[in-house]
């Protein structure tokens, strides 16, 4: 079954809750590296995760980011996902 565009940025917003790298987000979020990017530049730009840099780049969720993953997991609860 597809899942929807809301799905896949919840899952990433998760996954990077205490921080990711990529290839974690990659393979928690059941994704590859060709989709996850688009979706990793969307979420940095609008401030949801935050990039920090160092051996390896890291994705955080940002509080926005937290308080967007309430948001959708509140939707997902009254639609009955």
């Amino acid at each position: 079954m597809k899942r929807n565009r809301e799905e896949i940025i919840s899952q990433i917003l998760n996954v990077c809750r205490n921080g990711a790298i990529k290839t974690r987000v990659v393979y928690q979020a059941n994704l590859n590296f060709k989709t996850v990017e688009p979706y990793l530049n969307l979420l940095v730009k609008n401030n949801l995760l935050e990039v920090q840099q160092g051996e390896k780049k890291m994705y955080e969720t940002t509080e926005k980011g937290e308080t967007l993953l309430e948001a959708l997991n509140q939707v997902s609860v009254l639609s009955g996902i």
